[in-house]
């Protein structure tokens, strides 16, 4: 009984391998190169490559006239340069209805920085006091003006924006978002 085991083992054994036993390469069929043709791309340069984030995100966010930014959450990529475009889409002066974006650090509170802004006149609305909480802000502007302002992308996380003008920040906020 044991030979016939070892017999059997033996007999699968020899299949298996006859099975998994390597192929001969067939050969493509070449072709001169002519000035006519291309050489044949191979499968690494026809796959589909993972998109790289572009080096820098442009990003347009709009103010208006009722207070309100256009844009309420904006995404880009850790490690990119973000240009920043600014638009006060509305007719108001910036005395009246100023706007301004200004993203703060993690852990910033919102309604604390707003609070102190009240009093931030002379420095559109961004106090002094509270200077190491912005990653980044533009100027103040008016109806019809724009800012463009260039920042490196922070860590990884969630931050808060908002416009620091008296009283617009309770409307004019949102979520920038780095992934």
């Amino acid at each position: 009984m044991k030979k016939s085991i070892l017999t059997l083992a033996s007999v699968a054994f020899l299949f298996a391998a006859c099975n998994n036993a390597p192929t001969e390469p067939v050969a493509e069929e070449t072709t001169p190169a002519t000035e006519e043709t291309t050489p044949a791309e191979t499968p690494a340069e026809t796959a589909p490559a993972e998109q790289a984030a572009p080096a820098v995100a442009e990003v347009a966010i709009e103010g208006n006239d009722q207070m309100k930014f256009n844009l309420t959450e904006i995404k880009v990529k850790e490690g990119q340069t973000v240009k920043l475009t600014l638009h006060h889409v509305g007719k108001a002066p910036a005395t009246v209805m100023g706007h301004n974006f200004v993203l703060l650090a993690q852990g910033t509170d919102l309604a604390m920085f707003s609070t102190k802004a009240i009093k931030a006149k002379d420095t559109d609305y961004i106090p002094a006091d509270m200077a190491s909480s912005v990653i980044a802000h533009t100027k103040l502007i008016g109806g019809g003006e724009t800012d463009v302002i260039e920042f490196p992308a922070p860590a990884k996380g969630t931050y808060d924006f908002l416009c620091s003008f008296p009283g617009h920040s309770a409307l004019m906020k949102g979520k920038f978002i780095v992934e």
